[in-house]
């Protein structure tokens, strides 16, 4: 496992990698384990990662193109390969995001896979909101959900 840090305009973002693909994108209160824990410091590594989330946060990318490796569940799998196809710019309720995975009573859990989303931005689970387009949750705070919000309606 691999890591880098990115300064972004909502903090500075831990990246982590492994042969595999995009493992992790991590907020400053919410990281995972210190580095010496996640692996190495490999800016080389990280390269791809660093390149698209500054040319996304430059306005200048709508859409990653990297190899993912994100560690979830089955339910969570789901939930996560749905959000990847809400487009730039747009925004869905979780009662919706549950409808598209089939099961329309589990908003509250799909709510909960988006919260433990290890690639958020990446995989745009701040895309999501309430039911009444109330901004609810998000690893990187409300600020942030509200930020990327308003950066995508911008582009």
């Amino acid at each position: 496992m691999h890591y880098a840090y990115f300064d972004s305009p909502l903090g500075r973002l831990l990246i982590t990698v492994d042969a595999s693909g995009l493992r992790g994108i991590a907020f400053p209160a919410t990281g995972p384990a210190p580095p010496q824990v996640v692996g190495r410091e490999d800016a080389q590594a990280t390269a791809p990662v660093m390149q698209q989330l500054a040319e996304y946060f430059a306005g200048r990318r709508r859409r990653f193109e990297l190899p993912l490796n994100p560690r979830t569940t089955a339910f969570q799998a789901r939930v996560l390969e749905q959000l990847r196809i809400i487009p730039f710019g747009q925004t869905i309720s979780y009662a919706e995001l549950a409808a598209r995975i089939g099961q329309p009573n589990a908003a509250r859990a799909v709510g909960h896979a988006c919260g433990r989303n290890p690639l958020p931005i990446v995989i745009p689970c701040h895309r999501v909101v309430g039911s009444k387009g109330a901004l609810t949750g998000f690893a990187g705070g409300l600020d942030a959900k509200r930020w990327l919000l308003t950066h995508e309606s911008a582009g």
